[in-house]
């Protein structure tokens, strides 16, 4: 099973980035969805603890996920690993790992939340579905608008209708849509590891508290903070957080999902800048012309 190792003084990025956020203003929504089957496929059991050279090394030269081409093996990999780093010794993937195996039922909601902190499209747009009343129809076309008035003219009506229809398919999978042809809006069901996750986000970001039933991350879940208590108890009860509340007084704590070090890391709140109405990143390796190939660097497989 994947845990923390507290002795690890691996150097790491500055900001939330050492935790796994990505602060690009592109990102792999431009070209795939979260690619939801493909990620099941993957992370098999067997290859749970795998490093990220061996993930890469198996999408691409094994072709675990059946691609056709030489090309479609290397650009699985290139959005894959924009996606969820698939890497042991960046705190956010582990801990998506670590809910993974516990949590099945949670798996495309933590999915979502990975991709999320680390794709600034998905992040940028996600307002749309959110602001969509229960059972209401999802527009494409609309959704291409909402997307085109963030940045006039930067993308193509190509480039708006593909993004949509990604954006459209994560949303599905992750359960914020319903249907096929005609899309309508739906409230996503939170899971313990759903939640434990998302608070794991809002408390990176600066949230304490209370507030951490209130945040960006928790509404991408569709849940308030009563039944986020809720949930937030039942995860404490498995063991995958600490959550203590007495009158008004909310703590929560992640012993299992930070080390010492990493508690040391986390910022005040002025340092949030992945939020819902957040700003758009610098821009980076994913714009729309983008040809960058993802680096395969080996990483250390941590174990507990």
């Amino acid at each position: 099973m994947i845990g923390i190792a507290e002795n690890d003084a691996t150097a790491a990025p500055t900001g939330l980035e050492r935790f796994g956020f990505a602060m690009n203003a592109g990102g792999p929504h431009l070209a795939r969805s979260m690619m939801l089957s493909d990620l099941v496929t993957l992370l098999s059991d067997n290859r749970l603890e795998q490093s990220r050279s061996k993930l890469l090394d198996a999408i691409e030269d094994e072709n675990v996920l059946g691609k056709r081409t030489t090309r479609s093996r290397k650009l699985a990999a290139r959005h894959m690993g924009a996606l969820y780093g698939l890497d042991l010794d960046v705190p956010l993937y582990r801990d998506f790992v670590y809910l993974w195996q516990r949590d099945p039922d949670g798996r495309p909601l933590l999915a979502f939340l990975v991709a999320y902190a680390r794709d600034a499209v998905l992040r940028t747009n996600t307002q749309f579905v959110l602001g969509l009343k229960e059972n209401a129809p999802f527009i494409r076309e609309e959704l291409e608008a909402f997307i085109d008035a963030q940045d006039p003219g930067r993308f193509s009506a190509a480039t708006l209708k593909s993004t949509a229809q990604n954006l459209a398919t994560t949303w599905t999978h992750a359960g914020h849509l319903k249907g096929r042809v005609k899309k309508v809006r739906q409230r996503v069901r939170p899971t313990p590891g759903a939640v434990s996750l998302a608070l794991l986000l809002g408390f990176v970001t600066g949230d304490r508290g209370p507030l951490l039933f209130e945040s960006s991350y928790m509404k991408l879940l569709d849940c308030s903070p009563a039944a986020g208590m809720e949930l937030a108890e039942l995860a404490a009860v498995k063991g995958w957080i600490q959550f203590k509340r007495v009158g008004n007084v909310v703590e929560v704590l992640f012993p299992r999902l930070l080390t010492e070090q990493e508690r040391e890391w986390v910022t005040t709140r002025q340092d949030r800048i992945i939020d819902l109405h957040g700003q758009v990143p610098r821009r980076g390796r994913y714009h729309s012309r983008s040809r960058d190939r993802l680096p395969r660097q080996a990483s250390r497989t941590k174990e507990a």
